[in-house]
């Protein structure tokens, strides 16, 4: 009799490669006909960018893959769009010798998953948005990526203008708003404006700030949302919302979840410690 075949959600890998290969050993991850979702922030900061690229690649139809905010940078990166920074790990993938492969199977992830009675973003979901709005408008996103102009819409990504939804936003200002929300929100002011500078702990936000999925205004908290990109909110499941974020590349723990259950299983990164 063939075993049930499970959905695992990992949270931020950021290079760790050695982390996430002992976590797909584990024996709750080793069914080879479950679909492993990546929740974005596959590479830099940590040690092995290259060999965590490769590696969730090399799972070829088991992975499901969106992209976060470093993800994006590597392609600006790599368009010429933006420069390394100093913290950055990105050097390895930029001069691999498939790095044409590996960029071109990066800019071809969504950035948006909804499947299984949940909905898989790197950060948030604007709480203008429905649902439906949001995957429409991350596929947005991803047709542009996926083009033959792609360096171009790289440059359109870049920038914090507006810091709120209008439905009348068109051209370069959508497209910013869209990949902010998707990847990059945190908090917001209690009108929705996005605010990027707090990056803290929940407990600790400044008087004003909601994080994102404690907005009053949310138009559609039908479907639980999975991301990952806040590491000082850490693991946090509710009803409506559940943070994958545990700070591995900050040497604490990389995170699957099972969605049929919520059953957590993590692997201590001791890799960056």
């Amino acid at each position: 009799m063939t075993a049930a075949r499970d959905v695992w959600v990992i949270g931020d890998v950021q290079g760790c490669a050695g982390a996430l290969r002992a976590l797909l050993a584990r024996p709750e991850l080793s069914n080879p006909d479950d679909e492993i979702w990546f929740a974005g922030d596959l590479v830099n900061r940590g040690p092995d960018s290259l060999g965590a690229l490769r590696l969730i690649q090399g799972l070829g139809s088991r992975a499901r893959a969106i992209l976060g905010n470093h993800d994006l940078h590597l392609l600006a990166v790599a368009a010429g769009v933006r420069k390394q920074g100093k913290s950055d790990t990105l050097s390895d993938i930029l001069q691999a010798p498939d790095v044409t492969a590996l960029l071109d199977w990066l800019r071809h992830r969504p950035l948006l998953i909804r499947g299984h009675g949940h909905i898989m973003v790197h950060a948030g979901i604007l709480p203008a948005w429905t649902l439906d709005q949001a995957e429409a408008l991350a596929q947005e996103i991803e047709t542009a990526l996926q083009g033959p102009q792609w360096h171009k819409a790289m440059d359109d990504l870049y920038g914090e203008e507006p810091l709120q939804w209008n439905d009348a936003l068109r051209g370069a200002d959508r497209m910013r708003v869209i990949v902010n929300a998707l990847t990059r929100m945190r908090v917001c002011h209690t009108d929705g404006r996005m605010e990027f500078r707090y990056k803290g702990e929940l407990a600790d936000a400044p008087e004003g700030l909601l994080p994102w999925f404690e907005l009053p205004a949310r138009r559609d908290p039908g479907e639980p949302v999975v991301f990952g990109h806040w590491s000082a909110l850490g693991l946090n499941i509710r009803a409506d919302s559940i943070c994958l974020d545990t700070g591995c590349v900050w040497g604490r723990q990389l995170t699957a979840l099972r969605l049929r259950d919520h059953h957590i299983v993590q692997q201590n990164c001791t890799e960056c410690r």
